[in-house]
């Protein structure tokens, strides 16, 4: 199988972690943003959103959003498992996804961060950070009472996948990381595991130098 990704894009970046964690080998096919290659016509026919990650399946079935992918590699590749086993703690760490999913990364979206920019003529940098610091909180505060090793317990989830990434993303944003120790000592165990440092974009055949 194939993945479209870009190397600092973090919807990318989770994918490449549970691909990893999971054995599974892919294709790592890079998407030139700055190059707006994502907006050709033959990405869009993978898709329409003209977004990345994409995964190519070897029939030619493209899968898109990263939640659906890691979802369909839970359910097609259960070993090892990366939901817990009761309902409950299931629900709990889909619900710390959705935290950075939906409440944290698209405040930080390149192409958000744009229009920002355009309409707002605001400073797209400080008014990310207002919403990471915030978001991160409570990511925190929803982890606390469950949180072991990982996010949720002692073994890695799917969350934990969404977890560094978005930390990455939070340092080049300048969010207040001092506020976020539990979520930090989490980062830390996770960069302890090989298919998290395979993963990381330092490692990406389409990494750029830092700046």
């Amino acid at each position: 199988m194939k993945l479209y990704g870009y190397w600092r894009s973090s919807s990318s970046w989770r994918v490449r972690i549970a691909l990893g964690l999971k054995g599974v080998a892919f294709d790592n096919v890079p998407v030139a943003l700055l190059k707006a290659e994502h907006t050709a016509d033959a990405h869009r026919a993978k898709n329409p959103m003209a977004q990345v990650p994409v995964l190519e399946l070897p029939d030619g079935t493209c899968l898109v959003q990263s939640v659906a992918i890691l979802e369909w590699l839970e359910e097609t590749h259960p070993t090892p498992p990366l939901l817990p086993t009761s309902p409950r703690d299931r629900a709990h760490v889909r619900a710390l996804v959705e935290v950075i999913n939906s409440g944290i990364q698209p405040l930080q979206n390149m192409a958000t961060l744009k229009q920002v920019r355009a309409y707002a003529g605001a400073d797209d940098k400080a008014w990310s950070k207002l919403f990471l610091d915030r978001g991160l909180q409570a990511l925190q505060d929803l982890a606390r009472p469950r949180a072991g090793r990982y996010l949720c317990g002692d073994d890695v989830t799917l969350a934990d996948c969404f977890l560094v990434p978005q930390l990455y993303g939070a340092r080049r944003f300048g969010a207040d990381l001092a506020a976020i120790p539990l979520l930090l000592d989490v980062e830390a165990r996770l960069k302890e595991l090989q298919a998290v440092q395979e993963a990381d974009v330092s490692r990406q055949p389409d990494a750029q130098p830092e700046g």
